[in-house]
């Protein structure tokens, strides 16, 4: 399949903003999936998803290479590997599960936590007291940890829209740590859910691989941009894009819903 060289500079473009968004908070696949299908008419709904996960796995470990050099949060093993095999197994279970279904509930959800956060304006913004450590309470928030890594994980697999900033939000409230150091944990772990559904993918034959390696470079710029504004900009700003996408997402599944 051969395209034109516009379709490719908006790919391009294209490719370039959604890794410096997926950096940020996530959210990457709400501009280059729509562009994928835009640009390439003929291309197989499941490609345009196998290839994007190509792109977005690019952008996002380069991404969470730099934060946690810099941040330096706590990975745990358990985190990287459950968010592999859940997101396989939700890549794995998609052609089971209508989107028209999910999307009421993630819209619910994405209202919730923007509010949540619009009505506490310190929440992330510093780390709190309940440091996870030893004892009965460090041991509770582990496993709450586990197991909203696996949901959100197996989310990724199926659906996808939000992982990012489900991540963020999971590892503040339960960690009690700010939302840079949240980001940069997400990422490690969102670059795990991006791998797993793109095994599912590769498997499947479902990657354009010329188009998703070229993309990838640009994906790949995108997010160093997006890693260097999130180190700048500290978790107040952080917050703000969580906010900004709240609203952009919540929009965006509406109108997927009613349209």
């Amino acid at each position: 399949m051969e395209l034109e060289l516009g379709a490719w500079a908006v790919l391009v473009g294209g490719a370039l903003v959604a890794g410096w968004i997926d950096a940020v908070i996530g959210g990457g696949g709400l501009v280059m999936i729509p562009l994928l299908m835009a640009a390439v008419p003929g291309l197989a709904p499941a490609t345009a998803l196998g290839t994007n996960k190509l792109v977005s796995i690019s952008g996002t470990t380069s991404a969470a290479w730099t934060l946690v050099r810099r941040i330096r949060p706590r990975v745990r093993p358990a985190y990287v590997g459950l968010a592999l095999v859940c997101s396989a197994a939700g890549a794995l279970s998609a052609a089971l599960i209508d989107a028209t279904v999910l999307r009421p509930l993630i819209i619910v959800l994405l209202l919730v936590a923007g509010t949540f956060v619009a009505v506490r304006p310190q929440f992330g913004t510093q780390a709190g007291s309940g440091v996870v450590g030893s004892g009965v309470v460090g041991r509770w928030r582990r496993w709450l940890v586990l197991l909203l890594v696996g949901v959100i994980a197996f989310y990724d697999g199926i659906f996808g829209p939000g992982t990012g900033m489900f991540l963020i939000m999971a590892f503040t409230a339960v960690l009690s740590q700010d939302f840079l150091r949240s980001a940069a944990l997400a990422k490690v772990v969102n670059a795990t859910t991006n791998l797993g559904a793109l095994l599912v993918f590769i498997l499947g034959g479902h990657v354009w691989w010329q188009l998703g390696l070229v993309l990838a470079v640009a994906n790949i710029s995108g997010a160093q941009l997006g890693a260097r504004t999130v180190l700048g900009g500290g978790a107040r700003f952080v917050r703000a894009a969580l906010l900004v996408l709240v609203v952009v997402m919540s929009a965006y599944l509406g109108w997927q819903q009613f349209s």
